[in-house]
């Protein structure tokens, strides 16, 4: 193996053995605390333009499963590539053990074009961003050429990287859904069509107002939400409507700045499968899969507006709902993949909104 550095803006700098592709990237570093799931993760378009670490001690033990396809989906990963960077580990698996494994974890970064970091004290890393906030960082891999970058900008947000180029259909029933793909995982996509729904999926910065359809659905996706100003446009001329709109993750905060409200840079952001939402008005408790870095700020909805669930650990909003018309949308996935399937019902609440 190759000697490697994480090096951190602020000067941290965190030594490692290379694996994977031998090049030099630079990205914001970011930390998902799951057990479990890190094919799931490095497939997520959320993640695109970062450099993600892993807290979790062991990757690669179950090896990385096989390309079977649905629908032109893969089955087993949230798209068709590996999404952040970079990747930083504790300790990759030099053997793997799973019924579905077809290939080991390096080798797939490796076939990926994806440098990573073994080795790492990603302990310490992680409780340094928790300090620090997330901060941006270079991963050298190998090699001397510079490092490659991948900038968020309103000229061209990260959004833009990971939707497709034109719409697609995937049959499902009589109930039509148009979703926006601001970076969808494919999980979403599963779980609307297992409940009969036909999907139309069109670009980030489509003119979705014109399709018909009995509801729009605003995914997941990477960077600043401020930056899809096509997408809040197109929302805001939907929120005059009838029609359900169900906003996940980047959605629901697209969804808030289509209605006026503002949304904030979380200072690490929450990555990870253990997080607790409660259901404001209730005693009710969701643990939940997220990764996101930005959040809507609650204090600034329209009054026409009130909070729909907040975070346990830090009183971070966690979904927002109109007070009078079918229009939600949720900070958390409640697809999870990979994660807890507790929120799974705001699908079916999504769909029978539109019956």
């Amino acid at each position: 193996m190759r000697k490697g550095q994480l090096q951190l803006e602020s000067g941290e700098v965190f030594s490692g053995e290379s694996v994977g592709s031998p090049v030099n990237v630079s990205g914001e570093v970011v930390f998902n605390t799951g057990m479990v799931g890190y094919t799931e993760s490095l497939t997520d378009p959320s993640y695109k333009g970062q450099i993600l670490v892993f807290t979790y001690p062991l990757i690669g033990n179950y090896g990385v499963p096989g390309l079977e396809r649905d629908s032109g989906l893969l089955k087993a990963f949230e798209s068709d590539s590996i999404q952040p960077r970079a990747v930083v580990m504790g300790e990759l698996s030099c053997s793997h053990s799973h019924w579905a494994s077809r290939t080991s974890m390096e080798e797939w970064l490796i076939r990926e074009n994806t440098p990573a970091l073994t080795g790492v004290d990603t302990r310490r890393l992680a409780k340094w961003i928790r300090r620090e906030g997330t901060v941006q960082g270079v991963l050298k891999g190998g090699g001397n050429e510079p490092a490659e970058s991948m900038d968020d900008s309103p000229d061209r947000p990260l959004a833009s990287r990971v939707s497709i180029a034109e719409p697609m259909e995937y049959p499902g029933g009589k109930i039509r859904v148009v979703l926006v793909d601001c970076g969808v995982k494919n999980s979403i996509i599963h779980h609307l069509r297992t409940r009969d729904v036909t999907v139309i999926r069109v670009p980030w910065d489509y003119d979705f107002r014109r399709i018909p359809a009995d509801g729009y659905l605003l995914s997941n996706g990477p960077g600043d939400p401020r930056y899809c100003r096509e997408t809040i446009e197109n929302t805001r001329g939907l929120l005059s409507g009838k029609k359900p709109v169900l906003g996940i993750c980047l959605g629901s905060q697209i969804l808030a700045l289509a209605a006026g409200a503002a949304t904030v840079k979380m200072h690490y952001g929450h990555r990870g499968h253990n997080q607790p939402c409660l259901e404001t008005g209730t005693r009710r408790c969701y643990i939940t899969s997220q990764n996101h870095g930005y959040a809507v700020d609650a204090r600034s909805l329209p009054e026409d507006w009130r909070e729909w669930f907040v975070n346990l650990n830090d009183g971070s909003n966690e979904g927002i709902m109109h007070v009078s018309k079918p229009l939600f949308g949720a900070q958390f996935h409640p697809e999870a993949a990979p994660g807890p399937e507790d929120t799974e019902f705001l699908f079916d609440m999504f769909v029978r909104a539109m019956q």
